[in-house]
């Protein structure tokens, strides 16, 4: 029988204690320890970032990442992007854009860009970098068209980011 370890793991600024095996992937404990079911499971191979979540602000496929290794880390979900009940301009954005229709890759395509463009926002300004950015996660529904619209209308003109829940300009 594998060892189980104890993990403390950060997860939206809500802490919580977890007895895990040292080979439990992070997405798993996401969903079924911390009942924190936006992550999805997609590829379950780090291809398609479905599971992207934020670890330290940094955008990470969390079925290649063991739980362990979160231990003191902050993570961010889609859970905790909402703010006082107002989503966080980018989920605004990309259902008024209709940047999703079956919905599986969204919350994914979310934590990517909002992990993305928090560390540098000029990217949303840079069509290149844009369009390398958002082809790192897989969408078999909407062409990426209305996601690259949600990511202008979020973050406005010069990286400039919009209020959170705000329609933007």
């Amino acid at each position: 029988m594998t060892g189980r370890t104890p993990v403390r793991l950060t997860v939206n600024e809500t802490d919580y204690d977890v007895t895990v095996e040292p080979r439990r992937l992070l997405a798993d404990v996401l969903r079924e320890d911390c009942n924190l079911t936006g992550t999805k499971l997609g590829c379950e191979h780090g291809v398609c970032g479905s599971c992207t979540v934020l670890v330290d602000g940094e955008g990470v496929r969390s079925c290649l990442m063991f739980a362990v290794q979160c231990a003191g880390r902050d993570i961010r979900t889609v859970e905790g992007l909402a703010a006082d009940g107002r989503l966080h301009a980018f989920q605004q954005a990309i259902s008024t854009e209709h940047g999703l229709q079956c919905g599986f890759c969204t919350a994914g395509f979310v934590m990517l860009v909002v992990g993305a463009l928090e560390d540098d926002p000029s990217i949303a300004e840079d069509p290149e970098r844009l369009d390398g950015l958002l082809s790192s996660n897989l969408c078999r529904c909407t062409g990426y068209e209305g996601i690259r619209r949600a990511v202008l209308r979020a973050y406005g003109r010069n990286g400039r980011h919009e209020k959170d829940g705000a329609e933007g300009h």
